[in-house]
């Protein structure tokens, strides 16, 4: 049971440094280029963090 529990919160942690990265890569280009790039890169950085969830979800099974 305390294992379970660990793993829940290692999955918490590993998922929440991915948005946090992701949503400071968005952020910092927000302010460097105009609206085009930033949508394009957004869209990119959107399919990446989706890519390493659902990667993370089978890597701790």
């Amino acid at each position: 049971m305390a294992k379970n529990g660990a793993m829940n919160v290692v999955k918490g942690v590993a998922f929440g440094m991915a948005s946090g990265m992701v949503a400071g890569f968005v952020g910092k280009k927000m302010m460097d280029e105009g609206k085009k790039g930033m949508r394009k890169k957004a869209n990119r950085a959107i399919d990446t963090m989706e890519n390493i969830a659902s990667t993370a979800k089978y890597i701790f099974r």
